[in-house]
């Protein structure tokens, strides 16, 4: 059987194939890459890298022949870029006969007001008209998307926020990428749903266990959209992802990412990694 992954040298792809290395052989493995000289790690241990550029269909095509199982992990990029470039991944794998699509979503994909929603609902839409058999893994967020916050916070500045009370199942980015792996390498997950999703906490739920690592008590922080538009700005994040960063917010605050599923840990079979290992891991880095 040959399993397929996108993405291979990105944050998020590199851990899956270490969590596939641990489990099935790496001759059975394909790495679609973009780039694939920046894959030569995965070729020396035995993976089949091959050039994989969603921008390029017809590079899809070689990258998905005789693979079984396919997972396609959602690409960066503006709304329409990502769209058009998962729908051509969609039809490469129709077009290769591949037998089984995992796909990384967001949670509640099909209802969720995040700005993120409505790429992966469209997605998971090109993927059920398919009529390939897929797995939805709706992952909420990573823990390392806050790494910023977290560094902040180390250097003596407050927990910002302007998420109110809104909770999020923060779980580490290797806890999504081996519950990923878990899914590509067992039999049973033909057509499901998995919301993937620590225990939600607050921001300063979250805080505090950051102050917990750091040994110290640590401000949060709460303010207004505009406010935090403002000072993120001033902190340097470009005009145009203004929109995004605040829109997180609100979406949080409204509770977008407030997901209780027991399905993370029935994947991966242990229970998660807790937050303040993770948030340990980030200081290290």
């Amino acid at each position: 059987m040959k399993i397929a992954f996108t993405g291979a040298t990105g944050h998020f792809g590199s851990i899956v194939a270490e969590a596939l290395l641990k489990s099935v052989p790496a001759d059975s493995l394909v790495a679609s890459v973009r780039n694939p000289e920046k894959a030569e790690n995965l070729r020396a241990r035995g993976v089949d890298v091959r050039q994989g550029d969603f921008d390029k269909p017809e590079t899809l095509d070689a990258a998905f022949a005789g693979v079984d199982r396919l997972l396609i992990v959602s690409a960066d990029g503006d709304n329409d870029t990502r769209i058009r470039q998962h729908k051509a991944a969609v039809d490469a794998a129709v077009r290769a006969g591949v037998g089984f699509i995992a796909y990384t979503s967001v949670g509640r994909a099909d209802s969720s007001s995040l700005f993120l929603a409505p790429v992966h609902k469209e997605t998971e839409q090109f993927i059920r008209e398919s009529g390939i058999p897929y797995s939805f893994l709706r992952n909420n967020w990573y823990l390392e998307n806050e790494a910023g916050s977290i560094q902040a916070v180390q250097a003596g500045a407050p927990w910002l926020t302007s998420a109110g009370e809104g909770k999020v199942g923060w779980a580490t980015r290797r806890d999504y990428a081996e519950a990923a792996a878990a899914v590509l390498t067992s039999e049973g997950h033909n057509n499901t749903v998995y919301e993937l999703s620590g225990t939600p906490v607050t921001q300063a739920e979250l805080a505090a266990i950051v102050g917990e690592v750091l040994g110290k008590e640590v401000q949060v922080q709460q303010v207004d959209d505009a406010a935090y538009s403002s000072i993120m700005a001033g902190a340097g994040v470009p005009e145009a992802a203004l929109p995004i960063v605040v829109g997180i917010q609100r979406a949080i605050r409204e509770g977008a990412l407030d997901i209780t599923s027991g399905d993370f840990a029935k994947l991966l079979q242990r229970p998660l990694t807790p937050l303040s290992e993770g948030v340990r891991e980030l200081l290290k880095a």
